[in-house]
């Protein structure tokens, strides 16, 4: 070994240290406190941890990991309950909601629900104002707010979001035109397309044998 390899090992040693610690406080974060953005949430778990270097800070994929693993350890009795109870109201809201095409998107579907997290959906029309007015007839109050979804790195529109609570679970509708059903925007944690399930694919993905790992069962029923 070179007078000047060793540092350099230790050196990488230590950063892969603080990336697995910087993770899986990141993971602790998002779980207990309901911090749902990943960058957020790194910087917090980093400056928790005392750790200032800009390269110990871990991919959103790697705190993903960390959280599923931090859900199965610590929240394995309640976590698959909270996540069921999620997915059952989504495919009953995406009914109610089926005259705009709603989609599944998000923790509900990824997997990594917990009890803060949103029954997150895109409905898809070109008058948004089509879906307020559906659910002021219904009787159904909402907050709103608007959202920046990336498509690449020049194209970031903004989308008005839908806030309300049904059953005393959160629901968070983006409302998108039509035509983006063809595309849909990259996802926060891998900058791949957004995964995104109908009613008939979360339907399967209830009905799937839960001795199949998550992947298996969530690739099957997005086929």
């Amino acid at each position: 070994m070179s007078r000047g390899e060793h540092p350099r090992i230790h050196a990488h040693d230590r950063l892969q240290q603080n990336r697995v610690r910087i993770a899986q406080e990141a993971a602790r974060l998002m779980s207990e406190h309901g911090i749902r953005d990943f960058h957020h949430a790194k910087l917090k778990a980093a400056e928790r941890l005392g750790v200032l270097d800009s390269q110990s800070l871990p991919r959103n994929l790697e705190i993903e990991q960390a959280l599923r693993e931090h859900q199965r350890l610590f929240l394995g009795d309640s976590q698959p309950q909270l996540l069921r109870q999620r997915r059952e109201a989504a495919l009953e809201s995406m009914h109610f909601l089926a005259a705009f095409e709603p989609r599944l998107v998000g923790a509900v579907l990824e997997g990594t629900a917990d009890t803060h997290s949103a029954v997150c959906l895109h409905v898809y029309s070109d008058d948004p104002e089509a879906v307020m007015l559906y659910l002021r007839d219904n009787g159904i109050p909402f907050d709103t707010q608007t959202r920046r979804l990336r498509y690449s790195r020049d194209d970031q529109p903004e989308y008005p979001v839908l806030l309300f609570a049904a059953d005393e679970l959160p629901f968070d509708l983006t409302v998108l035109p039509r035509d983006a059903l063809r595309q849909a925007p990259l996802d926060r944690t891998d900058e791949r397309p957004m995964r995104r399930a109908s009613r008939a694919q979360l339907n399967l993905l209830l009905e799937q044998d839960s001795g199949n790992s998550f992947e298996q069962q969530l690739s099957t029923a997005l086929r």
